[in-house]
Parts: C-alpha cells; structure tokens; sequence
C-alpha cells in the first residue's frame, strides 16, 4: 500500500500510566495533529504492563487502562483511532492488530512521545521516526558517558526533538554528542481548558509527586536529580512568607512532610482525585488561582530551557503561572503572567505582584499561552522538520 504523509501514529504512555498529566500530553498533541489535517492515531503496543495508580504498582488487570484510552480518545473527538496492546492477557483493543499493522506500513510518521516504545522492525516500514523528548538533559548524559543503549534507541529514529531549548547554547553545558536535538515545547489546546466561572479563586496550586526516583544521573563528578522535591522543600516558605495558602494534589510519604506543609501553608488534597480523571485535573487547574511550582534538579542547574506541560495548561486556562527559572524565559516572555524566580525573594515578590493585578495577569497568561504554545503553531514547526 503507497504511504500517506497526512497519515500519523503517536505512541505514547496515557494507558500504560493512565493520570490524567499523562493523558492530556499525549491528547493534546492527537488533536493538535488532528486539526492540521491529519489522520491521527494513538497506538500502545510496548508490551509494557499497565500501572495502578491507587496501588501504586502494575497491574494484571488492564480494563481501567483500556478504559481511560477510550474516555480520552473520546473526549477529543477521535473515539475510534486508538489501538493498546496488553501483553500480559495477550489482547488488542480499540481497532485491533491487523488495523495497526497496516498503520505502520502505511503512515508517513511515528512520533515516539516521552520515547514510550523501544521500536521494533515493524515500525521501521519507511515511515519518519520521531522521537519526542519531554525530559531533558538524561539522556545527553547518559549518551555523553558512553551509554551505548541510550545512543542505540535515540538513533533508532530520523527525526530528535527536545523540550530542552536551550541545549546546544553556550550557556547550557549539556553536551550533545554530535546529535542533531531540535527544540520544541509542549503544545496546548486553547479551547480545552476554557470554561471556570471562579473570578478570584483563593489558592494558588500544582500537582505534584514528592520525590521521583530511579533516574539520576551523574556527570562530570556531578550528580543531577530527577527530582523536583529538594527544590519543592527550599520553597516551602513562600506562602507563609506571602501572607497568603496555596494548595497542592501531592501525597507526602510521612507525618514530618505532611506537618511541614501544613506549617508552611500548603493545603494538600488528594494527588489520586485530581489526577485519576482528565475531567476532574482540567476543573482543578482552571478553577486555581495560578500555579506555583518549582522544576527538578536535572532541568534547572544545566539551564535547559524547559517548561512543563502541566503549566501551559494553567496559562491557557488564563491562570498565572509563578515557575523555577530553568532558562525557559530566554525563548518565552516572563514577568506578567508567566513570572519565573531563581530565589526566595524572587518567588515571592512574583506571588505579590500576581495579587496586585490578578485581572491583568491572568489576560497575559492567556496571551502568552496563544502566542508561544498553542497546539496548532507548535506542531506545525515540528511538522516543518519532520517533512523539510
């Protein structure tokens, strides 16, 4: 069968880990794809067994999975352009085997989202393989420390791109390796998060996992965390310090953490609620006053350039977003509704200074969520260098 370029796979991670920051970063780039004029479709054939949120471990049983594909898939629109692959019970859902086969031999492009799927023979039929990085500066080093899986499964595809902006540049001292990383960011869907009717909500918040493990890395005598919580624990203080209470969906493993949020002003509510329906996390966020977050070790002290996708939903909901510097305002406006600290002090002159305007910042954030990561423009720049 002759291969169609307006014909497009995305593998990705939303039922193997199905939390709705997951489902919306790969749903978002399905539309976003799908409202350029191609032919989408989300496929899991990884083998990878499916996770339990609420148990906090895999599962044998894969029908939550399946049926969080399904209400997503659903949700945008696109019910019937998904296939999963469950290794353990050996059953195709969505449109079955045969359908993706035909996919692979047919489809001008496979976008590997997060690198979700170590790709096989029938994924290289002669469609562009696209490796999307969503995490940055893990495997530069790995690839930099003579890591010959890490190279081997990046140059398995045609096409590399990062959320690393600022990798390459003099100012970021992540080394590349000879490998060609273009920059990207993570694309939103302007109209999905439209809708609260809160005018002044009370709480800034984010979402949150306390500590994630399992990926540090070491470079040049340097060790660098795949964690966010050592950042999280510095900035603690602001509420408190601001006079005001945010709020965070985080699970804190023990009594001591949990005191040291209560103390320092932090509400917590419950990560699995927020984050176990796609519906319930887009009320959350647009219903929140803005987000105040910080950003793992491994982006912010090589000066990556990343941003979260977790944020620009915040900003397209026009909700202001108080952010760690990680070099990200290099290519994105900071200062009106999108602030970014490096200090204490920065971090809470940036809460009050929110306050102080809350209307106008929360029209910049939607402004800066338009202009700088609207799905339809930051997909068609990719789609410049999938198909030069």
């Amino acid at each position: 069968m002759a291969r169609d370029r307006r014909r497009l796979v995305v593998l990705g991670l939303m039922g193997q880990y199905p939390m709705a920051g997951v489902g919306w970063q790969a749903l978002q780039y399905l539309k976003g794809l799908e409202r350029l004029g191609f032919e989408v479709w989300y496929v899991e054939d990884s083998g990878a067994p499916p996770y339990d949120p609420a148990k906090l471990t895999v599962t044998d049983d894969p029908a939550p999975n399946v049926e969080f594909v399904r209400s997503g898939m659903e949700r945008i629109g696109l019910p019937n352009r998904w296939i999963y692959w469950d290794l353990g019970t050996e059953t195709w859902f969505g449109q079955g085997r045969e359908t993706l086969f035909e996919l692979y031999r047919t489809a001008g492009s496979i976008w590997n989202l997060c690198g979700a799927t170590r790709l096989r023979a029938e994924h290289h039929q002669g469609a562009r393989l696209v490796y999307v990085e969503t995490d940055p500066v893990y495997e530069q080093f790995r690839i930099a420390r003579g890591d010959p899986g890490a190279r081997e499964m990046v140059l398995e595809h045609d096409v590399l791109f990062t959320y690393g902006e600022n990798l390459g540049n003099d100012d970021c001292p992540v080394p590349l390796s000879g490998l060609d990383w273009h920059p990207t960011r993570p694309p939103v869907l302007m109209d999905a998060w439209e809708g609260s009717k809160a005018v002044d909500p009370p709480y800034f918040s984010t979402i949150a996992t306390w500590e994630n493990k399992g990926k540090d890395v070491e470079f040049d005598g340097v060790t660098y965390r795949w964690s966010k919580h050592l950042n999280f624990l510095h900035y603690l203080p602001v509420p408190a310090r601001c006079g005001v209470e945010f709020e965070v969906a985080i699970a804190p493993p023990g009594e001591r953490e949990a005191s040291l949020l209560r103390e320092n002003g932090w509400r917590t509510v419950s990560p699995l609620a927020v984050s176990s329906d796609l519906g319930a996390y887009v009320d959350f966020i647009r219903d929140s006053r803005g987000e105040f977050t910080v950003a793992k070790d491994i982006y912010v002290r090589p000066n990556s350039g990343w941003f979260s996708d977790r944020s620009v939903c915040y900003l397209a909901a026009g909700r202001p977003v108080v952010t760690q510097e990680s070099g990200f305002s290099k290519f994105v406006p900071s200062g009106r509704g999108l602030l970014s600290f490096r200090d204490l002090d920065e971090a809470c002159a940036a809460v009050r200074s929110v306050n102080a305007d809350y209307a106008g910042h929360c029209a910049a954030a939607r402004a800066i969520a338009r202009e700088h990561f609207a799905a339809e423009k930051v997909l068609a720049r990719m789609l410049e260098v999938v198909f030069p």
